[in-house]
Order: structure tokens, then sequence, then C-alpha cells
């Protein structure tokens, strides 16, 4: 299988865009991890660690998958100029290597989103479960 310029330039809109994804996560998560840090600091409410020790490890995987996501990049680029330079065999094995690392970083997302859609089933619990211990009163108008 021959490849050319071109093949490694096809993967630049879906990285770029990755990328930016991970880093919008990386920017929402900060801030969140801001928040609950100052509402820690005021309640001193134990419950609040466990949140922190998740985003702690949610933060890990998008700081990997941003560094999978840019060796690949990387390895795309180098594989263009590997391939300009007319070194077929060489821009087959970094173009291999780049969507590797690629297929890594995508992996990593996955598991940062069952991550975080497993703390927000926890939140809706323990929201449902506040709302079940409230006792309800009626008006003279209700039966």
């Amino acid at each position: 299988m021959e490849i050319t310029l071109t093949t490694p330039a096809l993967l630049f809109p879906a990285i770029s865009m990755l990328l930016l994804a991970y880093t919008n996560r990386f920017i929402a998560l900060a801030s969140l991890i801001r928040n609950l840090k100052d509402q820690y600091t005021r309640t001193q409410n134990s419950l609040l660690m466990g949140q922190i020790s998740n985003l702690r490890e949610r933060l890990f995987l998008i700081r990997n998958m941003q560094a999978l996501g840019i060796a690949s990049m990387f390895l795309c680029v180098l594989c263009m100029f590997v391939l300009f330079a007319e070194n077929q065999t060489t821009g087959k094995y970094l173009f291999a290597v780049s969507l590797a690392l690629l297929l890594a970083s995508l992996g990593l997302s996955f598991r940062e989103i069952q991550i975080s859609v497993n703390a927000l089933t926890l939140e809706l619990s323990d929201l449902e479960n506040l709302k079940a211990e409230q006792p309800t009163y009626r008006t003279a108008n209700q039966k």
C-alpha cells in the first residue's frame, strides 16, 4: 500500500477538533474544581472530597488524552515531512503509530466520559433521595 502526502493531512481537522474538545473539557473541569474547593473551604463537607477525588482522576485522563492527541498530530506532521522526502516505508510506520496514538486518546476519552456519567448519576440519586425525604405539605385547596 502506498500513501501520499495528503493521507496524513486528512487527520489534521479531526485531531484539531478533538484537541479543542479536550481543552473545553479541561476548562470546564478546572472551573468545577475551583468551585468545589471554595465550597469545601466554606463548609468542610466531607462528601465534597469524594467528588474532588473523582475530578482528580478525570483531570489525569484529560491530560493524557491531550498528550496522546498532540503526539498523534506531531507524528502526522513528521509523517508528511518524511513522505515529502520520498521515504515511503518510514512514512507508513509513522502514520500507523499516529493512528494508534489517536486511537488510545479516543479510548481515554471514552473512559473519562464514563466516569463523568457515573458521577452525574450519583448526583441525581442524591438529589432524588433528598426530594424523597422532604415532607409534602398540602394546602386547603388540595385533596
